[in-house]
């Protein structure tokens, strides 16, 4: 089994809690990350990936059957898809696997002092898009969509049959999410890695039509 995500326009304050966009709420003293591999502290931001999503692992736990994940802390999801989200003069991440400079997945096992990161523009305009409650249920695992666990849509690819899926990304209208033609994005991970809490090991893949 998989699990879903849904994820709903919301007035709620969602700092600290699980959610999709917004401002990443990253524990004290964790840079936020940048294409280069390194990171930036609170007061300042250049070359940034963009913040997907936080999931609060204990909101999962329920569903997470096979305790394949940590039942506490926080989850992140960074990556270079500004392009893939209408900014056509951004960096574009090709269809296949992705350099590790273009994505960054965090765990953090202690959320008890979080800095929210806000990434501005040179205006000190917000950029980011606007933050979203995220609802979970059980999916099938080879689902399409967006979901957390389980395996790829796409199974193709012989070389990552043995990953699981640690968040799949899927097309979406609302935010003009496209990725080329059909596309999905995955964040794969060996049952092995995932085990051992290597979440350094994680594979950003990119398929395409």
């Amino acid at each position: 089994m998989a699990i879903r995500l849904t994820m709903t326009p919301t007035e709620e304050d969602l700092t600290g809690k699980s959610k999709w966009w917004g401002s990443a709420d990253l524990p004290r003293g964790v840079a936020y990350p940048c294409y280069d591999g390194g990171g930036v502290d609170e007061e300042g931001f250049e070359d940034t990936l963009t913040f997907i999503c936080q999931i609060r692992l204990e909101d999962i736990a329920p569903y997470d059957k096979e305790a394949l994940l940590p039942r506490k802390g926080m989850l992140y999801f960074f990556a270079n898809i500004d392009y893939f989200l209408g900014d056509d003069e951004a960096e574009c991440e090709g269809s296949g696997e992705w350099d590790k400079a273009s994505f960054t997945v965090l765990y953090a096992p202690d959320c008890s002092d979080l800095v929210t990161h806000k990434i501005v523009d040179c205006d000190g305009e917000d950029i980011a898009l606007s933050a979203e409650a995220i609802a979970f249920s059980e999916c099938e695992e080879r689902d399409s969509g967006f979901k957390l666990l389980g395996k790829a849509f796409y199974n193709e690819y012989e070389e990552y049959a043995e990953h699981l899926s640690l968040l799949q990304l899927d097309e979406e209208e609302r935010w003009g999410m496209r990725f080329f033609d059909m596309g999905m994005l995955n964040f794969l991970i060996l049952p092995d890695e995932l085990k051992r809490g290597d979440f350094d090991a994680t594979v950003a893949y990119l398929h395409t039509l």
